[in-house]
């Protein structure tokens, strides 16, 4: 399933070189969380500066500056830099300097060393505080899970010890990850750029420059940053926003300071990325469409102490804000001074956001490369329309829900009624080149007047007008200061008809992750999702079904209590008590949540189908066809297909299983293709987005469709239904594979258009379950029940399906 919330905190894979054997070799160190290739979703060492009070300094000080990617808080208790001279012999020591607190979202940390007899200027306000002497021209920084010194003084063993975090290398240094970054000097530091990317090569990822300090607070030297009346300059300079902004999506001013930038505060945000919103006015405004007239002002972890309406002079640092892997940057002031020259001021006129307003077409196709640098042409292309009005105040009236209010507090809504809707008044993504342009997600900066619960159709009267912002988790968004009046247009979950006797209803359902420590309440919403709204289907297969401890990862492998207690939970409901199969995995080899060892598992109504159990199925032994007299059987089942095949590498291997309904054989597959998790988003930089994931999910499809390619070699008229979450849409290539030779017909592509999902991701209904039919089998009444993807109070993100069969042909052998 896509990942709603990308992880905050992953493992890393860490290139040190080896120099004690003279080659460059590469080292794992994984375990605890740290820099990703570019951009990291973690902590890094973004600045290291040992050249404070020598000859030529400005800066009395040496500093480290660590750094936060991510969209959650990075806590540093318990942490601590430590300093390794660049050269070290046997006896050398690591310096030590313990952390504490945290680093916000985006957000800096400073950590001042020890201070030399030159230089003129302090740092700003340290949040940590240490003694090291660190060398202006070579050294080793590195970011440490812990406060006792490192012991390792080589590359080598310095990759073998998983306190590590992140390392910086200058200079010559021995330990460093790839190359050192050189040009560090008494007058210049090494950093990371503002996308803070670390593709663990120092040389690559960091670069010679003018020591630039920031704390948490966003406070540079020489001053308090973000307050207001703090002795910053009282009369514009030169610098207009639409100078910052540019024509592109990256600032031409990017890594310069810029002086008492004139706006008015249309917006403050308190939570999260914290800052503010300045747009322009007046005849500090340009003709140009394609630069945008306002700008966000980053405070770091600093609440922001000016207020809407006034009207300030900003002095700061310009950066692009990276929020997300391959995800498009915000431009930003960071480090800021604010002057606040009056208060009480009129707003700007917002910009209008609406089907005339907004482009057709989504973004422009640079075949899979970056647009950053393309000139906008917000008449054409939605994204170069939102990222001109970047930061801008924006208003829209109305608007329908296309994806229920989540646990953030943010609700997608399309200001393009007309534009692909769903039958229950979602929006169908029917295609990868219409990502469907009225979308806009909104959340809202007022604590006090959060955006409402709703579901999909719902729709809002009003206006809501906020800043545009950018984020990882859909793009552009209304930050909302205002937010319309949400009307209950009343979406009923379904409720699909009760199969006849002499029908087998056959039905997928994805569980989301469950395992006995889910609440009651969980295992009692899905069981009435089966009993009620399938109307308790003669076969289910479930999806993310979790062994017995969950998450725990300690070796576990058995399902049987989670099964069981799901069991019980349909019995409770009113249904039948179903029988099941299934197949341990080998301990963490399948994918999904760490520990969790999810798989797929059939439940079957003893009182209406036979399994037929042929024994030897085990996690690595592959299932095969055998031919009959009567056709064809499985050599074992329940079994999985091919598990030692590169296919299914850290993913779920297909659950094979042999069943008799009045007599007949039906073979049915269940499966759960691997996520889409590393793919760029829709919105990415790069256009049209790189669909890495895709790959492997081609490969699975393969060897699916191999599999009942086999079962018809031996029997043409095999009835075989092959279902399950695939994880990709109806028109992509991994189902154009699973379909290929006519062996299968997907059932979505027998529904009309604006009824062709099973999951709803950032506003757009797409489908990702599915069932699919070998030619055999005819007579079918299919249905996919919506249940949970449009709602926001959901049992599970997927919706199930089911499809009733009735059955002709030859009897099932025995």
């Amino acid at each position: 399933m896509p990942i709603a919330r990308p992880s905050r905190n992953r493992s890393r894979t860490a290139a040190f070189a080896l120099i004690s054997t003279g080659i460059a070799t590469s080292v794992a160190l994984t375990g605890l969380p740290a820099a990703h290739a570019a951009p990291s979703s973690s902590a890094v060492v973004a600045e290291v500066y040992g050249g404070g009070g020598n000859s030529g300094a400005t800066l009395t000080n040496d500093f480290v500056e660590l750094a936060n990617a991510g969209t959650a808080a990075y806590n540093l208790s318990g942490y601590s830099v430590q300093y390794l001279p660049g050269s070290p012999s046997a006896s050398s020591k690591w310096g030590v300097t313990p952390l504490t607190g945290s680093i916000a979202p985006g957000g800096r940390y400073l950590v001042s060393e020890a201070a030399g007899t030159g230089g003129t200027t302090a740092l700003p306000a340290a949040d940590a505080s240490g003694n090291i002497a660190m060398s202006g021209t070579t050294g080793t920084i590195a970011l440490v899970s812990g406060t006792t010194p490192l012991t390792c003084l080589s590359a080598a063993d310095c990759a073998a010890d998983t306190r590590i975090v992140d390392v910086v290398g200058y200079g010559t240094a021995t330990v460093r990850e790839g190359s050192p970054v050189s040009g560090a000097s008494n007058t210049a530091s090494v950093s990371r750029g503002s996308s803070l990317a670390d593709t663990d090569n120092n040389a690559a990822d960091l670069t010679a420059g003018t020591p630039s300090p920031v704390n948490t607070a966003g406070q540079t030297p020489g001053g308090p940053g973000g307050d207001p009346g703090d002795g910053g300059p009282t009369e514009p300079g030169t610098t207009r926003i639409h100078d910052i902004q540019g024509t592109t999506r990256v600032s031409p001013l990017k890594g310069q300071t810029v002086t008492g930038v004139p706006g008015i505060v249309t917006g403050v945000r308190t939570t999260g990325s914290k800052g503010y919103w300045i747009q322009s006015t007046g005849t500090d405004v340009d003709a140009d469409p394609r630069t945008s007239e306002a700008v966000f002002v980053y405070t770091g972890s600093a609440n922001p102490t000016v207020a809407v309406g006034d009207k300030v002079l900003v002095t700061g640092k310009v950066s692009e804000y990276y929020p997300g892997t391959g995800s498009q940057s915000v431009t930003e002031i960071t480090g800021p001074t604010a002057t606040v020259l009056s208060s009480g001021n009129t707003l700007p006129a917002a910009v209008r956001l609406d089907q005339t307003t907004i482009p057709d077409t989504y973004g422009p196709d640079a075949a899979g490369g970056s647009i950053e640098n393309l000139p906008l042409q917000p008449d054409v292309y939605a994204l170069d329309f939102y990222e001109a009005h970047e930061g801008e105040l924006a208003r829209f009236t109305g608007g329908r829900v296309v994806g229920g209010t989540n646990e953030f507090g943010e609700v997608w809504l399309t200001l393009k009624p007309n534009e692909n809707p769903s039958e229950r008044g979602g929006t169908v993504y029917g295609s990868y080149a219409q990502p469907n342009t009225g979308r806009i997600k909104v959340m809202s900066l007022n604590s006090g007047a959060p955006v409402p619960v709703a579901n999909v159709g719902d729709t809002f009267t009003g206006d809501t007008t906020g800043p545009v912002d950018y984020d990882s988790y859909g793009g552009y968004n209304l930050q909302a200061t205002t937010v319309g009046t949400r009307v209950d247009m009343g979406l009923k979950r379904e409720v699909t008809r009760k199969q006849k006797d002499a029908e087998l209803a056959v039905a997928t359902y994805n569980v989301e992750n469950l395992d006995p420590s889910d609440p009651a309440d969980k295992f009692a919403r899905l069981a009435e999702g089966v009993v009620t709204n399938l109307s308790s289907p003669d076969i289910v297969a479930l999806e993310e079904i979790q062994d017995n401890n969950g998450a725990v990862d300690d070796g576990t492998v058995a399902a049987d209590q989670t099964v069981r207690k799901f069991i019980d939970a349909i019995v409770a409901a009113g249904g039948p008590r179903y029988d099941w199969r299934s197949v341990d995995p080998t301990n963490d080899t399948d994918g999904g949540e760490p520990g969790g060892n999810i798989r797929q598992v059939f439940l079957f109504n003893p009182d209406r189908v036979v399994f037929k159990d042929r024994p030897g199925g085990d996690a690595s032994t592959a299932v095969a066809p055998v031919a009959t007299k009567k056709g064809v059987r499985l050599s074992v089942s329940p079994g999985r297909i091919d598990p030692a095949s590169t296919a299914w590498t850290s993913s779920r291997k297909p659950l094979v299983g042999e069943f008799e309904f009045n007599d007949k054989q039906v073979i049915v597959v269940a499966n759960h293709f691997n996520s889409k998790g590393g793919d760029e988003p829709l919105h990415s930089k790069d256009q049209q987005p790189n669909r890495t994931s895709e790959a492997q999910r081609k490969q699975q499809a393969t060897e699916v469709n191999s599999f009942v390619k086999s079962l018809l070699d031996v029997d043409k008229n095999a009835r075989v239904v092959v279902l399950g979450d695939l994880n990709d849409y109806e028109f992509s290539d991994a189902l154009s594979t699973l379909t290929s030779g006519g062996v299968l017909t997907d059932l979505l592509t027998t529904l009309p258009a604006e009824q062709r999902y099973t999951y709803v991701y950032e506003g757009n209904s797409q489908s990702l379950d599915h069932i699919l039919l070998s030619p055999d089998l005819r007579r079918y009444d299919y249905d996919v029940v919506h249940i949970n993807a449009e709602f926001a109070d959901q049992a599970s993100d997927h919706d199930p399906q089911i499809v009733r069969m009735r059955l002709s042909g030859a009897q099932a052998d025995d």
